[in-house]
């Protein structure tokens, strides 16, 4: 995200990258990705320590950012991760925060689980999806139903991300007076967490089974009017962390991409001196340019509340999830044969661009949802 970046955020930026490099370098998340978890807590906790898990928290709850605009800070760090397909719960964590400090004047008092997760004790994970059903998060399967003041939970939950590492989960659910959403504790009675097949080897999903899950009245998020609002903050910030991170992983493809076909020869001549290439290149980097300047345009409108934001964000998502896997293919092929091993980076950015084109909605989702915003 090429940003007008104030001397703070360049330096944060920076601050990083260097973290990032230093601790999970590729090398390393291939080594994680053999594991159970996927990520480190440890590394974690130390990445909240530079406010990863704060920037969307309130001052007077233990957060803050950089800048004083939380969002493009956050999207500074999505995007960087990017640039490494790193692991970790940024995006669902700060989806969940985003909800909770939205529905906070509303509802029950959430204020410990909102310092918990912004000091890093804590992961949590927004389980919105359900099995066999697209991004329907205004109508889901899951039901809540009044048991004397609070509610039993009963249903399942897929796509759930960094479930089996989560120690929250913000669970969509119907209820009588409409969709709400509550807060679960993983180890709740009745709460089953089985791991997902991922495309992306470096994250990790799950199924989240809820049989008769009982939770108090202060488990609500906000209240059933102000849940259709909340989950469409929740939706615009985990969107925004999204794209960040896809133009990060793309922009560094594009990269190695363009310094291979200067470093590989071909009849006496670098790859990148053929002009057949240099058009294939030139189409890419405008594209990508485009990439950038959606999720740039996307996270400032969602950043300061514009009244277009839900549509920013729709036009960014639909953008870089149908382009993203092109670019990314396209250096595949650009490579050759080398491209399509498994010791290469290639696959690992490959699989984290397509992963990102199907979660919190598909390229085609968000234009009909473009649409509808615009009553055509």
């Amino acid at each position: 995200m090429d940003l007008d970046l104030t001397a703070d955020q360049k330096l944060f930026r920076t601050t990083t990258r260097k973290f990032l490099d230093n601790e999970t370098p590729l090398t390393k998340v291939r080594e994680l990705s053999e594991g159970a978890d996927g990520f480190e807590r440890d590394w974690w906790n130390r990445g909240a320590e530079l406010g990863w898990a704060a920037m969307l928290v309130p001052e007077e709850l233990g957060g803050g950012s950089v800048s004083g605009n939380g969002l493009l800070d956050l999207a500074i760090v999505a995007e960087e991760m990017g640039q490494l397909v790193s692991p970790g719960p940024l995006l669902p964590t700060n989806a969940v925060i985003a909800g909770l400090v939205q529905a906070q004047q509303d509802g029950p008092d959430h204020t410990e689980e909102i310092e918990r997760l912004a000091a890093g004790d804590a992961v949590a994970s927004w389980a919105v999806y359900e099995p066999g059903a697209g991004w329907q998060p205004g109508s889901p399967g899951v039901t809540a139903r009044a048991k004397g003041d609070g509610y039993v939970l009963e249903g399942v939950k897929d796509r759930v991300e960094a479930a089996g590492q989560a120690d929250l989960f913000l669970v969509t659910a119907q209820a009588e007076a409409g969709p709400m959403q509550f807060v679960v504790d993983a180890t709740a009675s009745g709460v089953t967490v089985l791991p997902s097949t991922s495309l992306d080897i470096a994250r990790r999903f799950g199924e989240v089974h809820l049989n008769g899950v009982e939770v108090p009245p202060d488990a609500v998020v906000g209240t059933a009017a102000g849940t259709p609002a909340t989950m469409e903050r929740q939706l615009q910030v985990a969107l925004v962390l999204q794209c960040a991170e896809t133009a990060g992983a793309i922009d560094r493809v594009f990269e190695f991409t363009l310094r291979w076909a200067f470093d590989r020869y071909s009849f006496g001549r670098p790859l990148a001196s053929y002009q057949a290439l240099k058009h294939r290149f030139a189409d890419m980097r405008v594209w990508l340019e485009a990439c950038h300047a959606t999720s740039e345009a996307a996270a400032h409108a969602v950043q300061h509340e514009a009244p277009d934001a839900a549509e920013l964000v729709s036009v960014a998502k639909s953008y870089i999830g149908g382009r993203a896997p092109e670019i990314v293919q396209d250096c595949v092929q650009l490579h050759g044969g080398i491209g399509v091993t498994w010791e290469h980076d290639l696959h690992l950015y490959l699989r984290r661009v397509t992963v990102n084109t199907a979660l919190y909605g598909t390229p085609e989702e968000h234009r009909r949802r473009i649409a509808d915003l615009l009553d055509v």
